[in-house]
């Protein structure tokens, strides 16, 4: 739905006087996904709003939709990004910065091939922020002894199933080859 119009001959007057004359405002409303956190406005009646701002010449308002959603596809992949450590910068020096970089990057690395060898079902799409709360941060222990490797993970956390799956999974990766 387009409030262009609304938001320049409205009752309280032109509220887009400042901005572009070309300057188009269009309004979506979709299902907020499950575990959402909406907002009081957004919980009176379960939908979710979004406002897009554009100033693309003669195109249709799902169109625009259409154009801009990738936008938000791109943060999606940002947020990741923050969770392994991004988000702490920046720093005053350009050495800690740049260090700091490579230990996040090093660190999503990781976390992306943990996904794709040693989880399945939801775990294996999960982001940092859920790999780290539900696997990462668990005090399990590795027991070697008697030629075996045991796992000791507390019975009482709920995933406790999935992470031992996932240290079994990867103890039994080969070794990496040199080229």
């Amino acid at each position: 739905m387009e409030l262009t119009a609304l938001l320049r001959e409205g009752p309280g007057g032109d509220q887009l006087a400042s901005w572009p004359a070309d300057l188009r405002t269009i309004a979506r409303r979709e299902k907020p996904h499950p575990g959402a956190q909406l907002s009081l406005f957004d919980e009176s009646d379960g939908w979710r709003y979004q406002l897009l701002a554009t100033n693309t010449p003669d195109k249709t308002a799902q169109f625009l939709q259409a154009h801009h959603r990738p936008h938000a596809r791109g943060e999606d992949a940002i947020r990741p990004g923050q969770d392994t450590g991004l988000d702490h910068l920046p720093s005053t020096s350009i050495e800690i910065n740049r260090a700091w970089c490579v230990a996040a990057g090093i660190a999503a690395d990781l976390l992306c091939w943990l996904r794709l060898l040693c989880l399945d079902g939801p775990l294996a799409k999960a982001e940092p922020k859920t790999l780290r709360y539900r696997l990462l941060h668990t005090a399990a222990r590795i027991l070697r002894g008697h030629r075996t490797r045991t796992i000791r993970i507390p019975a009482t956390w709920p995933w406790a199933h999935q992470l031992a799956t996932c240290l079994l999974t990867a103890l039994a990766l080969p070794p990496p080859t040199r080229c």
